[in-house]
């Protein structure tokens, strides 16, 4: 393994001083435990490989202030994970605007400050209850009713037929109240 190390910092010296083949080969190395790194931290495919090929990049324009003699392989990884987290959090935010989005209709009537703050207490907790959900159900939940999308559309968006979307979202509703349950008994 130390072999593999210095063959790891020479790789990354050349590839500072402009060896495009060089990095070329740090990559083709280290692509598929970087995609295992970054799924275990976003937990989705598309994100997985996204954080991926942005950490590739970042890593290589910030090849200047790699350490000489340091390990890539670590230096590598921690660029991969910080990049799905990244998209793991900006991931949470868009369905946490969904949420809000959907309390919040234009053309509501104007409500009283009370109703107001029950409903974004209410809206709080369907979010968190959702981030506890895995990313399938979260996301035919989402589509069907936070996005307001008809079952035909959530089956082509999702790529699946019509009557595994009515399934799944009935299985997802009812872990859903079952989160929503567990929230009230606890707060």
């Amino acid at each position: 393994m130390q072999g593999r190390s210095i063959e790891d910092a020479e790789l990354a010296e050349r590839a500072r001083d402009g060896d495009v083949g060089a990095y070329e080969e740090l990559v083709t190395r280290y692509q598929s435990i970087a995609y295992r790194v970054a799924w275990l931290v976003a937990r989705n495919a598309g994100d997985a490989e996204d954080a991926v090929q942005e950490a590739f990049v970042k890593a290589y324009f910030g090849l200047p202030r790699f350490r000489r003699g340091a390990p890539f392989k670590p230096w590598l990884l921690r660029i991969v994970a910080n990049e799905a987290k990244n998209r793991l959090r900006s991931a949470r935010r868009r369905e946490a605007l969904a949420v809000k989005a959907i309390a919040t209709r234009p053309g509501e009537a104007a409500r009283s400050p009370e109703d107001a703050a029950l409903s974004r207490d209410d809206a709080e907790a369907l979010t968190e209850a959702l981030d506890r959900l895995n990313e399938r159900d979260r996301l035919v939940i989402a589509y069907r009713y936070l996005l307001d999308m008809s079952e035909a559309e959530v089956a082509a968006a999702l790529g699946l037929r019509r009557g595994t979307v009515k399934s799944r979202l009935s299985r997802a509703m009812t872990k859903l109240r079952i989160e929503l349950g567990a929230e009230e008994m606890t707060g």
